[in-house]
């Protein structure tokens, strides 16, 4: 795969902080993007969404993409759980090329979604009505879930009777009761204040570690995604490219204090200048 390109006024990584073009994708296993590209149609041209793509996500990892409004961010979300074609490339899961959507992936969105009408339980076994899996067997895993997040308890409440956190709780929930390889994530606490997106970062690693997802979080927000991730994607503007895929050396598991960490300020400063000439992210 062709090394990730950088700002010709970048400065040199520290030994710690390593630029990396990407991690070894020899095996069948994890997210493969082999020259994806994205271009919309439209009566007034062609609009490039996304320049052509290579990287590998390896299974279990925690992989966060940032980069400024509008650079392809969701659009590449959409790309790998099949809800759009590619105009041009391969996207494989675990081997298997997508061609479109396809049960080995969760979404969660900015916002929660729930409906309203139905209580936190209902909203949770959602996916497994709709796909008409065994009901009694993922009735046990949804309310397994909802005790994993904090929400035991809160099983027949209705979701304007739960804070914003709580809700995004639930969706996490949502995403993960029919049991997939991969969880896709959205700026997912992007509506949510910054004391309870901190506690949410924080409440998410548990949660992947604990059940060892596939975790693809995009996010406008350089802190959160050095605080979260295996490794860093940093895109330009539309239309989006690799400027760099960066490997955050933290020790998991990780608490609120690692910001304080010099490795942490450092790469968080490292990843920024990638966008002194495009504005601020934050």
């Amino acid at each position: 795969m062709k090394s990730a390109a950088r700002p010709s006024d970048a400065v040199q990584p520290a030994a710690h902080l390593r630029l990396v073009s990407d991690r070894a994708g020899t095996g069948t296993s994890g997210i493969t993007l082999s020259g994806v590209s994205k271009t919309y149609r439209s009566r007034d041209g062609d609009v490039p969404s996304l320049k052509p793509l290579d990287f590998h996500i390896s299974e279990g990892e925690f992989f966060v993409v940032v980069g400024p409004s509008g650079c392809g961010k969701s659009t590449l979300l959409k790309l790998i759980s099949g809800l759009l074609p590619p105009s041009s490339g391969d996207i494989l899961v675990d081997g298997e090329t997508v061609t479109r959507p396809h049960g080995n992936v969760g979404i969660v969105f900015q916002n929660a979604l729930l409906l309203p009408w139905r209580n936190i339980l209902a909203n949770v076994m959602l996916p497994i009505d709709m796909q008409r899996l065994p009901r009694d067997k993922y009735l046990v895993r949804a309310k397994q879930l909802l005790k994993l997040v904090g929400l035991e308890g809160f099983e027949k409440k209705l979701p304007w009777q739960l804070s914003g956190g709580m809700q995004q709780r639930a969706s996490i929930c949502r995403a993960l009761v029919h049991d997939p390889k991969i969880m896709l994530m959205d700026e997912p606490f992007g509506a949510l204040d910054a004391l309870t997106r901190e506690r949410m970062n924080v409440e998410l690693m548990r949660i992947q570690r604990e059940t060892g997802k596939t975790v693809l979080l995009i996010t406008h927000s350089i802190p959160e995604a050095v605080f979260l991730a295996d490794r860093v994607l940093v895109m330009t503007e539309r239309p989006g490219a690799i400027a760099a895929i960066y490997d955050v050396p933290l020790p998991r598991p990780r608490s609120l204090d690692v910001m304080a960490d010099p490795v942490f300020t450092e790469l968080v400063q490292r990843i920024r200048k990638h966008f002194f000439t495009q504005g601020t992210l934050d």
